[in-house]
């Protein structure tokens, strides 16, 4: 309960970065739902008119159900901010995301972001990545092959049983002894099949709002 009171607080307290009228990438998770459902709400009551550019299937579903103007990349290459959640966060803002499996579309959507925003519970704070296991997407003909090239770089590549992401490819969770987030990012993507990972170092957020038991705080760069 303290957690999902944290998460609560996060993603209802980051409704306030969103401006009426701008386009907003929608994240993948737990705590991103407190956050749209409360954007939801927002657009219910009339304060904000927004449209949202969803991460995943999952949050199409939830915020076309919840009334959420939706559309695409393809229609909004430019977005104006991108509100996220983290399995990871370091001091430099280094992330680890994908353990919902959206680490690619929520790669690309931050990327196209002008301002990217991350929301997490403060148990996701770390000192140095690695705890969590770095989800790396894979095609399916390949899998064994980029288990064997996840091992070369220090990996211990473990399949995730029975899931596909939103494209029909593979996960494969990888655990690493992280010293530089930025060089592995690039290592894992120089793997043939590979079609990307769930290191965040090349865009990372300009803002973290981390939910506490009883508070929120703002962490910015």
């Amino acid at each position: 309960m303290t957690l999902e009171l944290s998460k609560k607080l996060a993603g209802e307290k980051a409704v306030d970065f969103v401006g009426d009228g701008d386009v907003v990438g929608l994240g993948t998770g737990s705590t991103t739902e407190y956050f749209i459902k409360k954007l939801a709400q927002r657009i219910s009551d009339g304060d904000l008119d927004v449209i949202g550019i969803p991460t995943s299937k999952a949050t199409e579903r939830l915020a076309g159900n919840l009334g959420i103007r939706l559309s695409s990349l393809n229609e909004y290459p430019e977005i104006d901010l991108d509100i996220d959640g983290a399995d990871e966060v370091d001091g430099d803002f280094n992330l680890i995301k994908g353990g919902g499996g959206a680490h690619t579309r929520e790669k690309i959507v931050a990327n196209a972001s002008r301002k990217f925003i991350v929301i997490v519970d403060h148990s996701k704070e770390v000192e140095r990545l690695g705890h969590f296991p770095v989800p790396v997407e894979v095609f399916r003909f390949c899998e064994k092959f980029v288990e064997i090239e996840l091992g070369k770089l220090g990996g211990i590549p473990t399949l995730r049983k029975g899931f596909k992401t939103d494209e029909g490819n593979l996960v494969i969770d990888t655990r690493f002894n992280m010293d530089e987030p930025s060089v592995l990012e690039d290592r894992i993507n120089q793997i043939p099949g590979v079609i990307d990972n769930g290191i965040f170092s090349k865009r990372r957020p300009e803002r973290v709002v981390v939910g506490y038991i009883d508070e929120v705080k703002i962490l910015e760069k």
